[in-house]
Formats: structure tokens, C-alpha cells, sequence
């Protein structure tokens, strides 16, 4: 219901390769950690946002999304869901052109918010399980 197999693909296939991934830290027992690693094994560039600015998968973190010095393409979201909208504010603050809600992560509003301002949106479902569905 919240990203239909199109736009899970248009996100995935076509719509850029740097993917800022919120709540991504060096905790290897988080799923973060694991879906970060699909994303790199089918070509993404995985950007770590989290307080602790953490060095991920070899990529640089940084503590917000307004750090990071170069374009995001998706925002992918690993906060509970009372966090996710203000996290999808600042996707389009960003000038982003996709954010993504994990599994679980569910907010109508920002997922409305998100559409209206023009970005694609992805709500609770995971890349890592969608992405090798596209192969």
C-alpha cells in the first residue's frame, strides 16, 4: 500500500546511488548494518547518518543530513516511527529525490508530506528484500 512495485523499483533501478541511510552505525547486530551491506553488494554508495558520525562500511558518517557535503538521491529511514517525519522533512529539505521507511517505520502524514513535495516514498517495506527481486 505505501510504494507500489513501481515505485520500489523506480527508487531501487533508476532513481541514483547515493543512499543515506539513517540510524546506520558500526552495531553489527543492527539491521542497518546488514541491509547497508546488500545496498553496497548491488552497487550502492551507503552513506552512515547517525549521532555518533560513525565510519560505516568504509563510507564516512555524519551526524545529520544537513552534513553531508554532497547530493543524497534516497534517504533510507531506520528511526521509529515517531522520529520518521521530521527525518523525511529533512530529505526534502535536502533536496532529495526518494526517501525510504523500513520495515515497521509507518507515518502517514510524512509519507503524504513526502509525496506532495514531489520525492518518491517507500513505506515499511526493506530494499535488501526488494532489491534482489529486481535481478
Amino acid at each position: 500500500m505505501y510504494g507500489d512495485q513501481e515505485t520500489v523499483r523506480k527508487i531501487l533501478t533508476g532513481t541514483g546511488d547515493t543512499w543515506a541511510v539513517v540510524g546506520l552505525s558500526s552495531n553489527r547486530g543492527r539491521a542497518a548494518y546488514g541491509v547497508a551491506e546488500v545496498l553496497q553488494r548491488f552497487g550502492k554508495r551507503v552513506v552512515p547518518v547517525h549521532p555518533k558520525a560513525e565510519t560505516v562500511h568504509g563510507e564516512q558518517g555524519y551526524a545529520s543530513l544537513a552534513d553531508i557535503p554532497f547530493p543524497v538521491d534516497v534517504v533510507d529511514v531506520f528511526v521509529n516511527s515517531d522520529l520518521a517525519g521530521q527525518v523525511a522533512d529533512e530529505a526534502v529539505a535536502i533536496g532529495a529525490e526518494a526517501v525510504w521507511f523500513q520495515l515497521g517505520v509507518i507515518d502517514e502524514d510524512a509519507y503524504d508530506r513526502t509525496r506532495d513535495a514531489g520525492l518518491a516514498m517507500v513505506m515499511d517495506k526493506c530494499p535488501a528484500i526488494e532489491i534482489p527481486r529486481l535481478s
